[in-house]
């Protein structure tokens, strides 16, 4: 067991705040994940507890591993009113990376004669890989009106449905977007690249709900067993990494002016209040938005791919979850309700039944949590819990966590084998790369059967439904 952890209950264990920290950290997850937990996850969660303004304590999911700055998977709450920051490295390169489920009116049985086909036609329709353009060319106006309206401006365009939006976060539009903080060379990284779901651990998957494990959540969902699903993960392209590019150069410029000693550069910060800070802010809400939109963009291909091959099929969306982000948020602390920027770096929102900001749909059983598997493990919906709130700022993790990197991991996986495996299970694998296919292979990831568990112990969010593959797609 690392030595810098102190146990206090099965599944939290305590990093406890020494030197320059000026609150705890805590991780969450059983004892074979935290023994398996990087020295790297350590030293950056002691830094994010350094950082001004945090309001403790630094959380890790699950599934954390080492990132940039913040370790991906962790959750970080800063307070505008006692000298807070904001940080591009506790949100991340890929602004807005989420996932979104379609849930159809098909079972299993009706795709598995034509799997292969529908494979096909996916892997054509939606474009993917490194680098890939699509056939969405935007004009400057265009692109403001993207950077400003996110998946309303999409459906706007005839690209999906009214109804889409309120299955979004925040109604599918992040308000207090600034194009004007978004630069050039961001525009153009994203000029033809709106709805196209880039390569690395994105992907577009066709799934069935294997297990349904809570009935009043599921029936508010529309989840049922043995229904076919579809799952979109994908972000903001290279639009946010150059966001982020950006803006990360910009608060280690500034930082000596605010008086800040950053103990790593790629923990670069800005106070919020700063002209620094509300320019990040402004460009990482613009980016949110190109997410929203790229997601709804491909949700509205996929939805003509299975018009063609299901005549009268209907896919309507469950939820859309973003898990690199930063937003504005009223939450309890030992001072009193405070209104706070919660950093969520590899983590999802997970609000419990009740609250104010939740659809109708969804306000009596919590949030939909979507934890996204890694080609050919399973993936889970989960619905947010109250607990969630006091543990972890309403915060849940996003997915399995990668154990190997990438480069280990292609030497491990040989692509032809990861191949000749999936299909042995029956899943269709589209990709644009065979390094891609090793360096995603399953095995380079934790048990997310074990995430799923530790999430639902901990009342994080409640399981409420296990989705396998049956066909992804990967640039």
């Amino acid at each position: 067991m690392p030595p810098h952890l102190t146990r206090l209950d099965t599944l939290v264990w305590e990093l406890p705040q020494t030197g320059s920290m000026r609150t705890r950290a805590v991780f969450y997850g059983s004892e074979t994940g935290a023994a398996g937990l990087e020295d790297g996850v350590f030293a950056q969660l002691a830094n994010v507890a350094s950082l001004p303004g945090i309001v403790g304590p630094v959380v890790a999911m699950p599934d954390a591993h080492p990132g940039y700055g913040f370790p991906i998977g962790a959750v970080a709450a800063f307070d505008p009113g006692a000298g807070g920051v904001v940080s591009a490295g506790g949100v991340g390169f890929d602004i807005a990376c989420g996932v979104r489920t379609l849930l159809s009116d098909l079972s299993r049985a009706d795709i598995e004669p034509v799997r292969d086909a529908l494979a096909d036609r996916l892997f054509a329709r939606i474009p993917c890989g490194l680098g890939q353009g699509g056939d969405f060319r935007l004009s400057e106006k265009d692109m403001d009106r993207m950077l400003t309206g996110g998946a309303a401006w999409a459906v706007r365009q005839g690209y999906g449905e009214a109804g889409d939006l309120t299955r979004c976060e925040e109604g599918g539009t992040m308000a207090g977007a600034d194009p004007g903080a978004v630069s050039g060379l961001a525009r153009e990284r994203q000029r033809d690249a709106l709805g196209t779901l880039g390569s690395g651990n994105h992907y577009l998957e066709v799934q069935c709900v294997e297990a349904v494990y809570d009935g009043p959540a599921a029936a508010a969902y529309g989840l049922r067993r043995d229904q076919v699903a579809v799952s979109i993960h994908c972000g903001s392209r290279g639009l946010g990494h150059q966001v982020a590019t950006d803006h990360m150069a910009a608060m280690r410029r500034a930082a000596p002016g605010h008086g800040l000693v950053l103990p790593d550069p790629d923990l670069a910060c800005a106070p919020i209040a700063s002209p620094t800070g509300q320019a990040y802010l402004g460009a990482m809400r613009a980016a949110v938005n190109c997410a929203l939109a790229g997601r709804q963009i491909i949700t509205h291909l996929v939805r003509a791919v299975f018009a063609e091959l299901f005549p009268g099929c209907r896919l309507h969306l469950l939820f859309d979850v973003s898990h690199n982000t930063c937003k504005v948020e009223r939450h309890a602390t030992g001072d009193g309700v405070k209104t706070l920027y919660v950093h969520r770096k590899g983590a999802t929102r997970a609000y419990g039944p009740g609250h104010p900001d939740l659809p109708e749909f969804c306000r009596a059983v919590g949030q939909p949590v979507i934890i996204g598997g890694s080609m050919g493990t399973a993936s889970y919906i989960l619905a947010g819990s109250r607990s969630a709130t006091n543990q972890s700022f309403a915060s849940a993790c996003h997915g399995a966590g990668r154990s190997l990197g990438r480069r280990q991991a292609a030497k491990r996986f040989p692509a032809r084998t990861v191949l000749a495996d999936l299909a042995g299970r029956g899943i269709s694998l589209r990709a644009r790369s065979l390094k891609g296919i090793g360096e995603e292979a399953p095995g380079a990831y934790k048990d997310i059967d074990d995430v799923a568990r530790t999430a639902h112990a901990l009342g994080l969010a409640a399981k409420t439904a296990r989705l396998l593959p049956l066909a992804c797609i990967k640039g």
